[in-house]
């Protein structure tokens, strides 16, 4: 890999085509890159939600998820070609279980917002859902394993429950609670 990393402005993509690691080309608005693009875009949001002070469990997960999604952008771009294992689902539900477990049940939608880490874990889940749309639409037209599909489903709901742990966690002094939703039923309850 090392030799393949050396020179990094090839000039092969001028055309508007990008190689798959199977050595095939593909326009770069085929639905294998989007889906490969949008996997990429959320590792690189949770090396910056990385960035962020966190509790430790919640870094090393976050760095393990992180390996995953390498996987899994890796699977996609070798059509037919399995990367992602099936205890990287099981370590999310795991995950999902745990840090659910420690909240408190939601009795009204809650807005993506709070601490910066909560609202940075909340930009995470939405784009881990487009990464997940994006496998879908790839699906439809192309064969793709169901663990990378399955994978970022569960991801999506662990990032939500993460930013909730990370209101809560009050790293930056400024944890608390979630930032609820004003709805008209709750206003006519007030």
């Amino acid at each position: 890999m090392a030799n393949r990393l050396s020179q990094i402005a090839t000039r092969t993509g001028d055309d508007g085509t990008t190689g798959l690691g199977d050595g095939t080309r593909v326009p770069k608005d085929h639905l294998r890159i989007q889906a490969m693009g949008d996997v990429d875009e959320l590792n690189s949001h949770i090396g910056v939600l990385l960035a962020e002070p966190l509790p430790d469990d919640v870094r090393e997960l976050l760095i393990v998820i992180q390996h995953e999604l390498f996987n899994l952008g890796g699977e996609l771009s070798i059509p037919g070609y399995a990367l992602l294992k099936a205890d990287a689902l099981l370590r999310l539900d795991a995950a999902l279980q745990t840090y659910n477990g420690q909240l408190t049940r939601l009795k009204e939608f809650i807005l993506p917002a709070g601490t910066r880490s909560a609202a940075l874990a909340h930009v995470g889940r939405t784009i881990a859902r487009r990464a997940e749309r994006a496998l879908v639409a790839l699906a439809s037209q192309d064969a793709v394993n169901e663990a990378p599909r399955q994978f970022l489903n569960r991801l999506s709901d662990l990032l939500f429950v993460l930013a909730r742990v990370l209101n809560r966690a009050n790293l930056d002094g400024l944890g608390g609670d979630d930032v609820y939703w004003q709805s008209e039923r709750l206003r006519k309850q007030s």
